[in-house]
């Protein structure tokens, strides 16, 4: 499709580090380089991966960008999710990417 992208890979945990049973996770993200329009994410683990990428396929059907995620507010209670979702980090990551990649 000729699309020019950006990607980053984040390395995180399923809950908060402190919280017994953390589990670790990584979160890859691509986003266009012109637009920062979201292009795609994958994730790799066990506990909790399957609603970060329930928040990634609203995210790609929304047609948000990853600057546009950054602002999402997600539930966080230590036993489900760190302070910092491992999706908005990853986010955080592409966004800045994007912006560092502009002409």
């Amino acid at each position: 499709m000729g699309l020019r992208f950006e990607t980053v890979t984040v390395e995180s945990t399923s809950r908060a580090g402190y919280y017994p049973g953390a589990s670790p996770m990584t979160v890859k993200m691509l986003a266009e380089r012109r637009t920062g329009r979201l292009l795609g994410v994958q994730i790799v683990g066990r506990e909790g991966a399957a609603k970060r990428v329930d928040i990634a396929a609203v995210a790609l059907t929304a047609g948000l960008t990853a600057e546009q995620m950054t602002a999402l507010d997600l539930g966080y209670a230590p036993p489900f999710s760190p302070v910092w979702d491992p999706v908005l980090v990853a986010a955080r990551k592409a966004a800045a990417k994007v912006r560092g990649s502009a002409p």
